[in-house]
Parts: C-alpha cells; structure tokens; sequence
C-alpha cells in the first residue's frame, strides 16, 4: 500500500458518478478539503482535513466494498501529500471560466439534436457554434457562447438539470478549447455566425476532427424504448442507449491466462458474442465483437477497471466496427452459451460489474454443497455458500473476499460439468447469503 497521505485517489468513477455522490461517501471519515474528479480517466483525487480522517476511511473499505449507483470504486492513498492548485489544474475539471462549455448528456432516452440543444442554451446568450458527438464518455456536445460571462450563468443555471422529464441529464464544464471548429451546418454541429456553411462534404458523412471519435447515429427508437422496458423504464446510470459501435478492445490483460472462451464467458455476460480475435502482436490485447451497439455500452460500462488474473481491465470502443472471420479469431454466433438468445429482457436486468458474490444455476438435481464448493475453491477464499431450490431447480450462491476471486471463477468455470451438467454462472447482486 502507498504511503499514507490524506489524498484519496479513487477509479472507476463512472460518469453517472456526480461530486455530491463521492462527499457522501466520505463525509463520515471527516471533513472533506478538496476534490478533484478526472472524468477523462474515470477518477477523482479527493483531499480528507487530516491524515486519520483519510486512514479511516481506507481501513473501513479494506472490509467493505464501496459502492456508488450500483458501481465498485476502488480506492487507495494518492502519491499526493496535499492537492496543489497546480495538481488541480492539470488534473482539471476545467473549473477557470472560459465562453465554451463541454457538456455530457446522461441516460439519454430520447435523441439530442443541435436545435434541442440551442433552445436550452440560447436563453443564456448569444451561441455562436455547437458541435455534438459521440465519446465513450456518452453522447456530448461542445458549446461555444459570445461571452464568457453567458457560459458561466447557462453553467451554473443546467448543471444536472434534465431536457426532458426523467431523462437526458446535463452535465456541464467548462472547456478548455479556445476556439469551436465547424465545417458543416447540419443536425450534429452548427455556426450561427456563417449560416452559408454546407451541410455535408460531397462524397462523405461529416465529422468534426479532433472532437468526437464517429458520427452521432441513433438506434431506433422503437429499440430504445423496448430496452428501457427491460430495465423497469429507465436506463442503468450512465448508459446511453444510443452507441452504435459494436466492437470493444479489451486491453492489459493476463496473457499468460486468458483465451477466447474465458473472454466469451465474462462478456457474454452483457449481450450475445458475435466473435472475439486475441492480437498476436499484442498479447494483452483483445477485439469482442457484441450484437449490437447497446451490448457493447453495457460491457464498456460494467466492466471498465475490472480486476481479472491480477491485471486491471482496460475496456474501450474499437475503432473497428466488426471482427473479420479469419483462423485468428474464434466464432460464437451460432454458439448455445449466449446468453441473450431467450429471456433477454431478464438478462438485462443482471447486468452489473463483477461482485463478490456468483450465481450458479443449471445444476444436476443431487448436488451438493460440497460438490460446488470442490468445483470453484482454487479460484480464492470462499467465505460462504448457500445450495438452493428456485422452480424446482437446483441453484448455488458462493461469496469469494474479492471482486477479483469471484470473477477468475465466473471466467474459468462458467459452462464447465459439474455431475454431467453444464452449469451456468452469473454475478448475483446480493450483498450477503
């Protein structure tokens, strides 16, 4: 452990993570000084008055795993002593003023277009160019005001607000570009001051350089409102709806651990594997192709910063849009073990990151305690396991001390025979058995 030190560095701080949310959480340690949050990275550094105050709170989540909307963060003392105005502007939320404002739009149920956009932000004052795109991060948008002074007071009056009711949240900073380009007036970006800009380039769709990584598309909103049905009629915290790429690159992982199958088990958690390819010229690097672009959101969501075979999961959009089948990458498509094929709606709804605690189901009838116990300890510590009738078949809960345990046995175990059947297993989001 780092030496002590009354900074906090936290990860895994998703973007549906709000300041308020992290104060909560720390609040009972002590007074909170300063914070931090580093949404390019998903982290955030946060200052306790003292010392004791920040020891506290680590020994006290050595036991507990904090949680925050439905999310692990992690959590260990900074290299920081103290949070120098110099760390807080390198580090930044751009909190020094400036006419252009970086906005993020949260569960984003309905789509957003230039001219929604304006009408929200014009009241504020003159806007002179908006520019939307499409980040890992979500769907955002860059606003350029006249003035400063009308960028601050629009900041200050949307922050966390909603465009429509229950949706479409505002998350706003300010930027720190000194200047908007647009090259095109269409639905994704705008220049109220050169209203004779074409709408396309001949020959191609637009897109503004150096903004976003593709061009907005949205699905259907037909598929959307279907999905928000699955999940009780609002998006988990942080999830679009509206990605469209289907491919993630999965990166820092285990070489010397990992294979197809261990990735198709982890992933398949979250939506139906097309295809997954291991690069050879980078062994800790993977492609997994989902079905669909909302697939693919809720596996970079939950499982970006994931702990598997001791290396910490990095899970990004590719810019590859599919896997070309080949002898270098294994095909699922047609495989049984995905998962989405019946009861997707339910499946939905068990989509969380790893936790301490897997779900096993499909078991033989006569199964035993100690039969499920043999078949997943040299995965790490179990600390408790419950066998169990639903619908007159056999389940098994068993609680590993770690994220990390749980997940190695998900990966490692999941669709193997156990008494000639072939299990499934899943993360349960219960705190204890």
């Amino acid at each position: 452990m780092a030496e002590s030190s009354k900074v906090i560095h936290v990860r895994n701080v998703g973007h549906e993570i709000s300041e308020n949310d992290l104060l909560q959480l720390f609040q009972p340690f002590g007074v909170i000084t300063k914070l931090v949050m580093l949404r390019a990275k998903n982290q955030a550094l946060l200052q306790m008055q003292d010392v004791s105050s920040a020891v506290s709170a680590l020994q006290f989540f050595t036991n507990v795993q904090p949680t925050i909307r439905g999310r692990n963060v992690y959590i260990q003392f900074s290299s920081h002593q103290e949070l120098t105005t110099i760390e807080q502007n390198m580090h930044g939320r751009e909190d020094e003023p400036n006419r252009i404002l970086l906005v993020t739009v949260h569960h984003m149920l309905y789509p957003i277009t230039v001219d929604v956009l304006h009408q929200v932000f014009s009241p504020y004052g003159f806007v002179e160019k908006l520019v939307t795109f499409q980040k890992s991060a979500g769907f955002q948008a860059l606003i350029q005001y006249q003035i400063q002074q009308c960028a601050a007071s629009a900041r200050t009056a949307l922050q966390g607000r909603n465009i429509y009711d229950g949706c479409c949240q505002l998350d706003i900073q300010f930027s720190n570009l000194e200047e908007l380009q647009v090259n095109y007036n269409n639905d994704r970006s705008r220049d109220y001051t050169n209203p004779n800009l074409p709408a396309e380039q001949k020959g191609r769709s637009s897109h503004q350089p150096g903004y976003g990584d593709v061009g907005v598309a949205y699905p259907q909103m037909a598929n959307t409102s279907a999905i928000a049905a699955a999940f009780g009629g609002g998006l988990p915290p942080g999830i679009t709806g509206t990605n469209d790429r289907c491919t993630i690159l999965v990166s820092n992982l285990n070489a010397d651990s990992i294979d197809e199958d261990k990735l198709f088990n982890l992933f398949s958690l979250y939506g139906n594997i097309v295809r997954i390819k291991l690069l050879r010229n980078k062994p800790d690097h993977a492609l997994v192709q989902m079905g669909d672009g909302f697939q693919a959101e809720l596996a970079v969501h939950f499982l970006k910063g994931a702990i598997l075979f001791g290396k910490r999961l990095e899970v990004n959009f590719s810019k590859h849009p599919n896997i070309t089948p080949g002898t270098d990458s294994h095909d699922y498509v047609n495989s049984n073990l995905n998962r989405f094929n019946r009861n997707a709606a339910k499946n939905y709804r068990y989509c969380c990151s790893p936790t301490k605690m897997i779900h096993l189901s499909t078991l033989p009838q006569e199964v035993t305690e100690e039969e499920v116990v043999n078949h997943v300890q040299d995965h790490g510590v179990i600390l408790n396991t419950k066998v169990f009738e639903m619908n007159g078949k056999k389940q098994a809960l068993v609680q590993f001390e770690n994220e990390e345990e749980a997940a190695e046995a998900l990966v490692c175990k999941h669709a193997t025979n156990l008494g000639g059947s072939v299990i499934r297993i899943s993360f349960s989001q219960l705190q204890t058995i």
